[in-house]
């Protein structure tokens, strides 16, 4: 036992210690008033210290056990810890203060910090007001897009300019590390939630928690008391209503659900599936668009580009795609109603190793490469002049009001270095009719280049012989749609889970009679009519002693 030091502080290790008041007054040197003189007869004490929590728990019992233990020699010496030497005045230094403690709770409080609700729901608000600025702001373009759109004259709101939109890098929004860095705090966000608060309520909602009074169960959200029953029949109960039940002496324990508590884990890890997968997509993919005329071919790499730091080539960048035929289908009123590409994959031999009819919405998927059909246009017109040709006409786009696409070409005739030469116009705006004009600009004829039919334009026959068209092709590779797609399945999957109610009963068998309570996190309302109608079905304990008969014998 140590022996007391009356200038020593007493150790945090003993909060509110009761000391026992006693006659013994020790006597002090004049030279060192540090250390107690020795005496001839010394005691130690020993007792059991209480704290006023234990005494809370303990009212009824007034009788606390002491020993006393006599002994010839002195206690020993109080031992310093942290260094020797006299210095019995110092009090030892607190176990966590300082900068070591610091750093080690400081893990703790950015746990508390970050699975704070409100921060979580702040962050979601600003990545999906990122979002929404994303599809204000159109990405891709050139910075002179920038500049005439968001001119420093005439700012957006005041303030906003291209310097700002080329600053965080909201003309790829999607991989700004503004955007980015808020899906790393909302992820963080979610898993210190999950770490802090899911993962201890299904710890504690997995342990069997048996109540052994009568007062904690009827504390329960439902309780209820049946006079005459038996707890092992109302197990039996439980069982067939889909309760796990567990039996212990006279207590019952029972719970159903339990998957309710795992699946906001399970929506938590499907959210930062989704952004994983978002990141993935903003960073790592490859995107490109070409427009191809029919015979001709290209090699998939010269027009993929990355889209970020985590964009990485593969082998079927070297692919090369060949179209080998474009055509349209159409509405009886002559609309185009759907387009159409003959593609075919070749490996550096000039194999082929794929062929596919592509059209809207039936893509090609190679190698993780995915290619779209996305538009049309006409690149050529193959003629016959007078017998000779066949010759092709280059077709330009023509600027028109309305969304209908109009495409021209030009025959010359005559002197074609003249400086003003003159020739045939013709007009098309599919591939299945043409319209011709004279020199003077006077409309001449139809023809379809299917039909192989001559006309006259002043002088010359014309046989038109072919319109060629051209593929609009849109090429992309995503690693991170895969995982975007598992996470939304997850997502829907743990979000119907969740709604699962997590219900738990406890008994206790009181003599012949059964206490019964129960709570439940979902369905407060449903949850009591259900436990009276299980209660209802437990069978009543009636006396199976035969009945006393009579002496008397009735005439």
């Amino acid at each position: 036992m140590e022996a007391l030091n009356p200038s020593l502080i007493p150790k945090p290790c003993l909060p509110r210690t009761r000391f026992l008041n006693s006659t013994f007054k020790p006597a002090f040197s004049p030279h060192n008033s540090q250390f107690l003189k020795r005496t001839p007869f010394s005691f130690s004490l020993t007792c059991a210290l209480k704290t006023p929590r234990e005494n809370k728990n303990n009212k009824s019992s007034t009788n606390i056990g002491k020993k006393i233990i006599l002994s010839e020699g002195a206690p020993p010496p109080l031992e310093e810890k942290g260094g020797g030497g006299t210095g019995g005045n110092k009090a030892p230094a607190k176990s966590g203060s300082g900068v070591m403690g610091y750093v080690k709770r400081l893990p703790r409080k950015a746990l508390s910090v970050l699975s704070y609700l409100p921060l979580a729901i702040g962050e979601m608000f600003v990545i999906a007001g990122l979002m929404a600025l994303g599809t204000f702001i159109d990405q891709g373009e050139a910075p002179d897009y920038y500049f005439d759109k968001f001119p420093e004259s005439s700012p957006v709101l005041g303030i906003f300019t291209w310097r700002w939109v080329l600053a965080l890098g909201f003309d790829h929004m999607y991989s700004s590390p503004v955007f980015l860095a808020s899906l790393a705090l909302l992820a963080a966000s979610l898993m210190a939630c999950t770490y802090t608060t899911q993962i201890p309520l299904v710890k504690v909602a997995r342990r069997w928690s048996f109540l052994q009074s009568s007062e904690a169960i009827n504390k329960q959200e439902f309780a209820e008391s049946l006079p005459r029953a038996s707890v092992q029949d109302l197990g039996v109960i439980l069982m067939g209503a889909g309760y796990e039940v567990f039996l212990k002496g006279p207590s019952l324990y029972a719970f159903r659900g339990l998957a309710g508590r795992f699946a906001p884990i399970g929506v938590h890890l499907a959210m930062l599936l989704i952004m994983v997968g978002g990141t993935l997509s903003a960073t790592g993919s490859f995107k490109g668009a070409v427009t191809v005329p029919q015979g001709l071919n290209f090699v998939i790499g010269d027009v993929l580009g990355p889209s970020g730091f985590l964009s990485t080539p593969t082998d079927a960048f070297n692919t090369e795609v060949h179209v080998n035929k474009f055509y349209m289908t159409y509405f009886d009123s002559g609309e185009v109603s759907q387009f159409y590409t003959d593609l075919s994959l070749m490996d550096l031999d000039g194999k082929e190793v794929l062929r596919k009819t592509i059209n809207v919405n039936n893509p090609l998927r190679y190698g993780g490469i995915t290619i779209y059909q996305t538009d049309w246009s006409i690149s050529a017109l193959q003629v016959i002049k007078d017998n000779e040709g066949p010759f092709n006409l280059a077709v330009a786009p023509l600027q028109i009001n309305g969304d209908k696409k109009l495409y021209g070409t030009f025959l010359p005739i005559g002197d074609v270095d003249a400086p003003k030469v003159k020739g045939i116009s013709m007009l098309l705006r599919d591939l299945q009719s043409i319209v011709l004009y004279d020199q003077e600009g006077k409309f001449v004829g139809v023809r379809r280049p299917s039909s192989k039919l001559p006309i006259e334009i002043d002088g010359s026959k014309i046989i038109i012989v072919d319109a060629i068209g051209s593929s609009g092709l849109a090429l992309k590779t995503d690693p991170g749609v895969p995982v975007v797609y598992a996470g939304f399945g997850a997502l829907m999957l743990t979000t119907c889970i969740s709604f699962l109610s997590h219900s738990q009963i406890w008994a206790l068998q009181d003599g012949t009679a059964v206490v019964i309570g129960g709570k439940t996190n979902r369905a407060k309302g449903e949850f009591p009519e259900e436990m009276n109608r299980l209660l209802d079905r437990v069978p009543e304990l009636v006396d199976s002693s035969p009945p006393k008969q009579t002496d008397g014998i009735s005439g």
